[in-house]
Formats: C-alpha cells, structure tokens, sequence
C-alpha cells in the first residue's frame, strides 16, 4: 500500500511514556516513533498532560515542567527519527527529510496553575494550542463533565486573551458548552477542537453541536476527529465515524476537518483498530468507501497543517 500523510491533532503518548518509564521511540502503547516510519509524512501534537486529581505535592505546574523535560530530552535522543517543530515551514522541513514533526501542546490549563503570567513560558516552548480544561474545571472555566454550566470566567477571559496575543491557539475540547461560545464570542481568532467528534450523531457532550462545529469552522479553525469509540457511538464502528464525517461535510467542513486520535489517552479505538499503524488501514477504508483521495489527503493531512501551524 502507498505511504500516506498524516497530522494528528490529539494524542497522550508523552503522557504515557513519562509515567510508565517508556521509550518514545518504541513502546507498547498506542503510538511510537518507529511505528511512523510507516508515514510519507507524519507531523503529531503531543499533548502534555495529567490529571488534576493526582496532583503531586510539588504542584501540577512543577509537573508540568518535568513532563517537557522529558519530551526535549526524547527530542534529543531520537533526533535521527524525530524534530521538534512550531511552524508549517519547519514540519514540512522535518517530513521532507523523513522525520517526525513534533508539536507541542498542553491539555489542561491547571498545568500552568491557570495562570496568564505562565504562558511566556509555554510560547517560548513552542506550544502551539491549550486545552482550557480537561475534564476538571479549574480557574478559567467549567468542562463537559463539572461544572457544566459555567462559562469562562474574569480569569479565564484574561488567560485566553494572552495566549492569543502570544500566538497560541485556545483548545475547545473538554470544555463547557458555555465556555465555547464565551471564547467564540471574544472573536479573537481561530478556535480549536482537537480531539472532539459531532453531537448530531454520537450524543456525548464531549462532541460538538452542529453550530459549534460551524462557529469553529467559520473562526479559520480546526476540528480532529477522535477515535475513541464513546465518542464516536454505541458500536465504535467505521459506519459510524463515516457518518461524523458526512455531517462534517454537510456543516461545510471540508477544510476544517482533521484526525485528533487521542491515542494513548484512550483504550478502545474505533473498528478495533490498535494504534497508530493502523491509521493508514484507516485511510484505505474510507478511499473503498468512496471518499475522494483529494478529500482524504486534506483530512489526514494538510488541513490541520494550514490550520494549527500558520
């Protein structure tokens, strides 16, 4: 089978590897860098995260700051697979020598103790988009799971504001429906939902409605499809993550539309795929359903590229 391209917008592997001791570069998770060997291109964004319930005594933002030492120190040892990059040039640069573009991003803005004081550092580090909330709420708003009623708060409009002004994208995914449209009514830019599929056809309130899709679509944003079978419906099946891509389609999608995998932050993956190395059985699937080559290259690939990377 031809190599294919793939942007993935979405995953926990820098996560995983931290707690468990393992190796980037190959592991018994869902994604590695050898396994991306597999690629013509492969650009992913690592997410740094952790719960917020399992904060250690130090603070999560001490955390947080081992977690990218240990994702420079994994950029340092497989620089010969693998480059850290913040810009389309330098992906494009990375794939075109046959490396793995790295790009960073944080889930959960408690890692940075939801602080607008703390995103100097994380711009200096390259980061490209944040989660305001995972499943936690926190200072800057309530999520899909707490608080759900709760919009951005002062703080959190102060905090969303700076990482515009500092070129970092704000992520939607896990936040409360009010506190999507209170960062879509700031209007200050393109708005991000990296690992999040369509209500209209799974009900999770993980997903996004019809005109959420749409508000994001229209900010110049991007939405990554998520993989994880609550997400996607009842059976995890590909009839119905075909179907999050059809109503994708008919909301206007077609160059708003990405793969956010969440791999190695979940444990089932739709059609019973079990990593990475399967992404490209993903793509053959879909090109025997129909889809048009042109179409699938620009969700696999070049879309989230233009988007998450101008």
């Amino acid at each position: 089978m031809e190599k294919i391209c793939y942007f993935d917008a979405h995953c926990d592997t820098v996560h995983a590897c931290y707690i468990h001791g393992a190796s980037m570069r190959q592991n018994n998770g869902q994604a590695d860098f050898e396994r991306g060997r597999m690629f013509a291109r492969w650009a992913q964004v690592f997410a740094l995260y952790e719960n917020s319930s399992r904060a250690p005594e130090d603070g999560m933002f001490a955390l947080l700051k081992r977690e990218h030492a240990f994702f420079e120190t994994a950029m340092a040892e497989n620089a010969d697979l693998a480059v850290h990059c913040r810009t389309a040039e330098e992906t494009e640069s990375a794939n075109s020598q046959g490396k793995i573009a790295a790009i960073l991003s944080i889930e959960g803005a408690e890692l940075l103790d939801c602080a607008p004081e703390n995103l100097q550092m994380a711009a200096d580090w390259g980061v490209r988009c944040i989660n305001i909330t995972w499943n936690h709420a926190n200072a800057l708003s309530g999520t899909n799971v707490e608080q759900t009623e709760q919009g951005l708060t002062a703080q959190g409009r102060a905090f969303v504001r700076e990482m515009y002004r500092l070129g970092i994208l704000p992520d939607v995914s896990h936040l409360s429906d009010r506190g999507f449209w209170d960062i879509v009514e700031m209007g200050l830019g393109p708005v991000i939902a990296s690992h999040s599929n369509l209500r209209g056809i799974c009900g999770h309130t993980r997903n996004l409605t019809d005109d959420q899709f749409k508000a994001v679509a229209a900010s110049g944003g991007g939405v990554g499809l998520n993989l994880y079978v609550p997400f996607v419906g009842e059976q995890g099946s590909l009839d119905e993550f075909c179907r999050h891509i059809d109503r994708a389609l008919e909301l206007g999608g077609a160059d708003c539309l990405g793969i956010g995998a969440d791999l190695d932050g979940c444990d089932r993956i739709v059609a019973g795929m079990a990593g990475v190395q399967d992404i490209p059985d993903l793509y053959a699937m879909l090109r025997k359903r129909g889809y048009e080559e042109k179409l699938l290259d620009s969700l696999f690939y070049s879309n989230l590229l233009h988007i998450l990377l101008k």
